[in-house]
């Protein structure tokens, strides 16, 4: 039974790879879901026989199934794409918090001294657990427009956030030098919730992407953690899964945006941000509004169109207007293609999934790297709401940046950007116009 169980962990961590694997491009995508969830299903079913239920502890685990399976279908079926960020953030903060829940049952039963090889996994997966939970769902609130997109702070910001984190450390050296006792633990969870709420408040909406990416890597860190705390390789292998590509995508998302991790993380500590109502007025730019059919009939004179959609297309949920008119252009001979930045969206690979969502062909749809030839091979490029760090990235490929440019800019712009916290100035422009 134990070779049979160690083949299907194995299985179940091949599995999980390969799923990740595909992941990694759009095409695959939905293959790579149902390959991991098929190696989640085999890990399950291998652990299941080692546990010994109670009847009491039997019906608590089949109601807990069905609660979240059915929470779980439901708002996987129902949620739009739109708003598949908000969905991925709370996800993963029940994630955190579960692994955090599950290092504090473990430390309830082993007892006020338990082996140090023990303890310590369980209180790193409380900390990190906690955090990654108390931060998702600030993200989840930011994204959803609870809570301001504007980077909250407040004098004596660092103080507060340096005392929680000393306290923390207090009590993880309580924890595992003098006795494992339940108001330590439980007191220990609580601080790092209150260090997740304030180490997410100070950054702006805009910035959510490389959050959420961050705390998915906190999440499978804290599920690793778990892993060893209840020797369990299938959790220690998708958590390490979990762990390394969300770091390794935090990275690569930071560089993206030309600026380092802790620029994102920290840039606004220190600051005292006013209301919305001070952000900086308009630049006296002239604007033109026309229709979809009018801006059609202004690129038809091109050969080649290249569309880079930024940041206010995902949020003025843009992207079957742009379809549009791409359809206009083909008919009229001009080839369209997309030219996609890693943060132009609110998550990780956001803009390709809403792109997908109003049928954008997959082989229009290609990376913003300056080594692709078809970017330097367009007559006309056109940003549908690209922020500043797409734009940079626009002139880093060779697009030429000398042409008449029009962008497609979401319904009172202005208010959205000083909600979001973006630090250019805003514009006036109205829902669906066309600028120039």
């Amino acid at each position: 039974m134990t070779v049979v169980i160690t083949l299907a962990y194995l299985l179940a961590a091949v599995l999980f790879i390969l799923g990740l694997k595909q992941l990694s491009s759009p095409k695959g995508a939905r293959n790579g879901n149902f390959i991991a969830a098929l190696g989640m299903v085999i890990a399950l079913a291998a652990t299941i026989p080692q546990l010994h239920f109670t009847t009491t502890g039997l019906i608590i685990v089949l109601v807990g199934v069905v609660i979240g399976s059915v929470i779980g279908t439901v708002g996987a079926r129902m949620v739009k794409m739109t708003a598949i960020p908000q969905m991925v953030a709370l996800f993963n903060g029940v994630g955190g918090g579960a692994a955090a829940l599950v290092a504090v049952s473990e430390l309830l039963r082993l007892g006020a001294h338990p082996p140090f090889a023990e303890a310590f996994p369980s209180v790193f997966s409380i900390v990190i657990g906690s955090i990654s939970f108390a931060g998702s769902m600030v993200a989840f609130a930011k994204l959803q427009e609870l809570l301001t997109g504007t980077p909250i702070t407040y004098p004596g910001q660092q103080v507060v956030n340096a005392l929680l984190a000393a306290a923390i450390v207090g009590f993880v050296v309580a924890v595992l030098v003098i006795a494992s006792i339940p108001f330590s633990f439980l007191a220990l969870m609580v601080l790092a919730v209150v260090l997740g709420v304030a180490f997410v408040l100070p950054i702006g909406g805009a910035d959510m992407p490389v959050v959420i990416s961050l705390l998915n890597a906190f999440t499978g860190l804290a599920v690793a953690a778990s892993g060893f705390t209840l020797n369990n390789f299938a959790l220690i292998v998708a958590g390490t899964l979990v762990g390394a590509s969300g770091s390794l995508l935090t990275k690569l998302m930071s560089d993206a945006m030309g600026r380092s991790l802790g620029n994102i993380l920290f840039g606004a500590f220190g600051q005292v941000h006013a209301g919305a109502g001070t952000a900086a007025g308009a630049q006296g730019r002239t604007v033109r509004t026309s229709s979809i059919e009018d801006l059609a009939t202004l690129l038809a004179y091109s050969r080649r169109v290249i569309i880079v959609p930024g940041y206010g297309l995902a949020v003025a949920q843009a992207q079957h207007a742009v379809r549009e008119l791409a359809e206009l252009l083909e008919k009229r001979g001009v080839e369209v293609n997309y030219a996609i930045h890693p943060v132009a969206g609110r998550m990780p690979g956001h803009m390709n999934v809403l792109l997908a969502e109003a049928n954008v062909p997959y082989e229009s749809r290609r990376s913003l790297d300056p080594r692709k030839p078809h970017l330097r091979h367009a007559d006309t490029e056109c940003r549908p709401s690209a922020q500043h760090r797409v734009l940079e990235a626009v002139h880093a490929s060779g697009l030429r940046g000398d042409r008449q440019r029009p962008s497609l800019r979401p319904q009172d712009d202005h208010a959205f950007r000083r909600r979001q916290g973006f630090p250019d100035q805003a514009r006036q422009r109205g829902q669906g116009s066309l600028t120039t």
